[in-house]
């Protein structure tokens, strides 16, 4: 690789890929419905399900493939799999755009996923370069590319799509690539030959992952709250449009300005206040404040209606956001450097599991309580359930917190030392 390019333009890279990979869904949304029922011939309602079943494939093989990519950076480092994973993501837009029958496009989503699990990968980079008092806040950098992405994606799948349905695919293989480019000259390699470890197909998978990371309890412990949090969290994709529409009477339009706003609140919270919070409380602290604020917006969420209230508790949802990289950063810190892919990618699999099992629970549950019939109209049981989870989360993690600062407590009594603030 020529040259020695800048930090920064290495992060941006790293930036650019995870906000295109966050897109992907949202690009895909104003035109799915007109390219599954092209492939298919079925009216919208029953091609539906069939788009269903293509987020069913995309998270499962997330879920699979997380701890792979992770590992594989954990050998051969972070670089090699970056890279060919933004140019495999590449090929799969132009899969996408060219399919001629659903077993095509069904294939593209199973390659969208794996490659799509470039997180584990530019998390490990992430981790690579910061500090550990500096992780959490960096982390933030992970949720600031999904909020942005989250925005640009609906907006650009939308324009586009007056050209036509594969036009928007077109436009994600030509970004992809020229972010390709751009990584091969700007990013350096992060991972030291000590630190590479020997991959193990044993270890490189989520089972075998989790059966070694688990041996450390304290992130065992994390990961399962976090696991919590990750499935309570998705209530937003998997039921926001419907329950909108039907307690709020919103139109596309509306639920797309909501989705906008929250999408600016992730990359604010994410992005910047994040990094203002850590200097002053550190990363416990911001934990619990997101997790109560995802509980404040879940619960007045559960009761509105009126538009204006799930407005007014927005701010709540996106400070919420700022648990998701406080978790990751506590776990990072826990695990040592040869283990920063492998454990990024177990993150992944609890993300892509969390993909799987929201969206069945969530919707199934909106479903029951809003039915013609129904002996309790209930359309905000959803939220309920995203409550309890986030509360059973924060009593998880709580105890583990505590010790923390007990801990912390006690190393800043030792001058000999430089404590970490937990």
């Amino acid at each position: 690789m020529p040259g020695r390019p800048k930090r920064s333009n290495a992060l941006i890279f790293i930036f650019i890929t995870l906000t295109i990979n966050a897109m992907g869904i949202g690009l895909m949304m104003p035109v799915m419905p007109s390219l599954l029922t092209e492939l298919t011939s079925l009216p919208v309602g029953e091609a539906a399900l069939w788009g269903g079943w293509l987020s069913v494939v995309f998270a499962l093989m997330q879920f699979l493939f997380g701890p792979t990519l992770g590992s594989l950076s954990d050998r051969f480092g972070r670089r090699p799999v970056l890279l060919i994973s933004t140019l495999t993501v590449a090929a799969d837009y132009l899969l996408i755009a060219l399919s001629w029958n659903l077993a095509v496009l069904f294939i593209a989503r199973m390659i969208s996923g794996i490659a799509g699990a470039t997180y584990s990968a530019g998390a490990a980079y992430i981790a690579d370069i910061s500090e550990k008092e500096d992780r959490a806040k960096n982390f933030g950098l992970l949720g600031a590319a999904f909020g942005v992405g989250f925005v640009l994606g609906p907006v650009i799948g939308g324009l586009l799509g007056e050209y036509g349905s594969r036009a928007p695919f077109y436009a994600g293989a030509a970004l992809s690539f020229l972010n390709f480019l751009f990584g091969y000259f700007v990013l350096p390699e992060t991972l030291k030959p000590e630190n590479r470890r020997v991959f193990n197909w044993k270890r490189a998978n989520p089972f075998g992952a989790l059966k070694h990371i688990s041996s450390n309890k304290e992130v065992r412990v994390l990961l399962l709250a976090l696991l919590l949090f990750d499935i309570a969290h998705y209530v937003y994709p998997a039921v926001w449009s419907y329950f909108t529409a039907e307690v709020f009477a919103w139109t596309p339009a509306d639920i797309g300005l909501s989705l906008a706003v929250v999408g600016f609140g992730y990359a604010f919270v994410q992005g910047y206040l994040i990094r203002v919070l850590d200097l002053r409380i550190g990363t416990g602290a911001i934990l619990m404040i997101g997790l109560t604020c995802n509980l404040i917006a879940f619960v007045a969420l559960s009761i509105a209606e009126s538009g204006w209230v799930a407005y007014a508790f927005i701010g709540f949802a996106v400070m919420g956001a700022l648990a998701t990289p406080a978790f990751t950063g506590l776990m990072s810190n826990r695990v040592p450097d040869n283990a920063q892919g492998e454990l990024q990618g177990l993150i992944a699999s609890a993300a892509g599991l969390a993909m799987i099992i929201s969206p069945f629970v969530m919707t199934q549950s909106f479903s029951f309580f809003t039915r013609a019939g129904t002996d309790l109209y209930f359309p905000g049981i959803p939220f309920v359930i995203a409550a309890m989870l986030i509360s059973l989360s924060g009593l998880i993690a709580l105890p583990f917190l505590k010790n923390q600062r007990i801990a912390s407590a006690n190393t800043q009594t030792e001058p000999s030392q430089t404590p970490v603030k937990e």
